[in-house]
């Protein structure tokens, strides 16, 4: 049977339930969800800390990596008595503070295919908040195959991109946004990365995955949204499926 919200949940959350598109039915599909969140950096902290307090009733937090001073900038749930922890470990102790009742499981380690299938069939959604071209094509891959939603972001420079693929749309899948946009590899270490420009892709994220778990507003399956944080603008794309997408289009 599903859970409930309790009445001091009920008065915490008010603001999200006096919502007419949200209300208390929305509340409860959060607190009933399962959120799979790989990689605990800067877009993993903001996604993380927006579920967590959002009332997500189970998040799960993947990643191998841990925290380092030049991270603290940018990975909003570290302070710098975290350096050296595990980020997942640390990213856990503080969401713990701020939702004690959340229940957050660590995977800290990087998943290989079978882990990653396990995690992303226990769960009803992932985000992806990887750093690299290669688990962001994995991710995909695997999360399409098992038909759960997912929502992609990056961050590099001044320039956010977001995207969520839903199987069985008929939409756009992660590979046909990389094949038609020629994504490159780039690292934060060598071309940088403004903090606030994370910050504003991973509450988007945060949004789309709620908007998903939820199902309030126009979700925007099959597009490329990208920031520009020189300019301050958003530019979308439609992207169409690749008809020979071996994803999203096999044959």
């Amino acid at each position: 049977m599903p859970d409930t919200l309790t009445h001091t949940q009920a008065m915490r959350y008010n603001r999200h339930i006096v919502l007419p598109q949200f209300d208390l039915e929305g509340q409860e599909k959060l607190l009933n969800s399962k959120v799979l969140i790989l990689g605990a950096g800067g877009l993993g902290n903001t996604v993380a800390q927006l579920m967590c307090t959002g009332g997500a009733g189970t998040i799960t937090l993947a990643d191998d990596d841990r925290v380092e001073a030049h991270n603290l900038p940018r990975q909003i749930l570290f302070t710098p008595e975290d350096c050296g922890k595990l980020k997942t470990e640390a990213a856990r102790q503080r969401l713990l503070a701020l939702v004690p009742e959340c229940a957050i499981h660590c995977v800290s380690e990087r998943p290989d295919d079978n882990l990653l299938s396990r995690l992303v069939e226990s769960h009803d959604i992932v985000i992806d908040c990887t750093d690299n071209l290669a688990s962001r094509k994995q991710i995909n891959a695997i999360s399409y195959r098992l038909g759960k939603p997912l929502v992609s972001g990056a961050a590099i420079r001044f320039e956010g991109q977001l995207f969520i693929s839903m199987p069985g749309s008929n939409k756009a899948c992660y590979q046909c946004v990389e094949k038609r946009f020629s994504m490159t590899e780039l690292s934060c270490n060598e071309a940088g990365i403004l903090s606030p420009v994370v910050s504003i892709t991973g509450a988007c994220q945060a949004q789309l995955a709620m908007q998903v778990l939820t199902g309030f507003g126009t979700l925007p399956a099959g597009e490329l949204h990208l920031f520009d944080g020189l300019t301050f603008q958003w530019q979308k794309f439609t992207v169409p499926p690749l008809p020979d997408c071996d994803i999203c289009q096999p044959k």
